[in-house]
């Protein structure tokens, strides 16, 4: 796996660089989709590929409990299982390990926790998360990890700071071991914490960057921590974390906080925004967020979105998708989620564009001060 940064611009850190796999290149800055449980919800492979989708994530904690890692396994690896054959990153299950489970246990060994689905019980430990991940294959994995919550007392984040690093030795060592199951190399990314405090974030980040090949992942924001501390949080990081890797900021969302995240030089996101709030009814554009159950929209003809770079934009008026949400149709969710993510990708190609071009300043200057004026952006 190598990274290259293509070109910068001059007045922020923004970059455009390519991360090549073994799965293919991707363009960078990229925005991520989710596919938690091995699919991005309502969408089948070949929808994500006509958005321009370069690389989705899975889950280790889902997908360990559902269908199993010897399933997986058995068919030669998630690429295989789900019918996708570019790039793939896999979370390590630590975050879902902390907020989904039932009951858990934090010990300096790993946590116990009992699923949400049935109340079993199971240990996660940085080497099974490894292991996992081994087995389903994602060309990149990331570090097990102690994710405090918004409002954890510094004393709380320490320790987290400190197992954090310790995991991260114990997931390096393991991986040593064990070589890759199928024909492409995995990389190993590890995840800087220490909530918005800035000592412990430098601690966290000096103590990782020696087991960072090739990316480096900033977490544990976007947990309820206040908005402005966030984006000091990030731009703190990214002018401490390696220049030649690619930074990924992980379930940062809203689509003013990725290009301000890229103006201090992330490359990397995810978030379940785009999938999540289709689902409901919110539609990303370019004029901000349409609610389409809204009973203003049961007579509005209009296309839902004349600039979207997908076709459905113009081809489905809001007063049909609104019908669809109310009547429950399946395809309300796909139109709204493919639309939601058709934006999220059109909005980081055209930030590679403005970076190539000399000009993202300014093009991110001004989308900022109009986005500020949108809610929900």
């Amino acid at each position: 796996m190598n990274f290259s940064v293509k070109s910068k611009d001059k007045k922020t850190s923004a970059r455009n660089g390519i991360l090549e796999t073994g799965h293919g290149s991707i363009e960078t800055p990229i925005f991520m989709p989710v596919g938690t449980i091995g699919a991005v919800k309502t969408m089948a492979p070949e929808d994500l590929e006509s958005i321009n989708s370069q690389i989705i994530l899975g889950n280790t904690y889902h997908l360990y409990l559902r269908p199993g890692t010897q399933v997986i396994n058995n068919i030669g690896g998630l690429h295989k299982f789900i019918g996708w054959d570019k790039p793939m990153l896999t979370d390590s299950g630590g975050f879902q390990v902390f907020s989904l489970a039932r009951l858990n246990k934090i010990s300096e060994d790993g946590v116990e926790f009992q699923s949400h689905l049935d109340g079993s019980r199971h240990m996660f430990t940085p080497e099974f998360s490894m292991e996992i991940q081994r087995n389903l294959g994602a060309d990149i994995i990331m570090a097990f990890d102690d994710c405090p919550p918004g409002d954890a007392n510094r004393g709380i984040v320490l320790n987290a700071v400190e197992r954090t690093t310790k995991w991260m030795k114990r997931c390096n060592n393991w991986l040593k071991k064990n070589k890759e199951l199928y024909n492409y190399k995995q990389v190993l990314y590890p995840i800087v914490q220490g909530s918005v405090d800035h000592s412990l974030r430098k601690k966290s980040i000096e103590e990782l960057i020696p087991y960072s090949e090739c990316g480096i992942a900033i977490g544990g924001l976007a947990v309820g921590e206040e908005k402005n501390a966030m984006r000091d949080t990030i731009e703190y990081c990214s002018e401490l974390l390696p220049q030649e890797q690619p930074r990924y900021l992980m379930g940062v969302g809203k689509p003013s906080d990725l290009i301000n995240a890229i103006r201090h030089g992330i490359d990397m996101f995810d978030c379940v925004m785009p999938t999540r709030n289709g689902r409901n009814g919110h539609i990303f554009t370019k004029e901000g967020v349409i609610n389409i159950k809204n009973q203003k929209y049961k007579f509005d003809f209009s296309v839902i979105d004349q600039n979207s770079s997908h076709p459905w934009g113009q081809k489905f008026s809001k007063s049909y998708i609104r019908h669809l949400f109310n009547i429950k149709e399946i395809l309300g969710l796909r139109i709204a989620s493919t639309l939601n993510l058709a934006y999220y990708l059109n909005l980081m190609e055209e930030a590679r564009l403005k970076i190539s071009e000399g000009n993202f300043n300014s093009w991110s200057t001004s989308l900022l001060s109009d986005m500020s004026k949108m809610k929900g952006m």
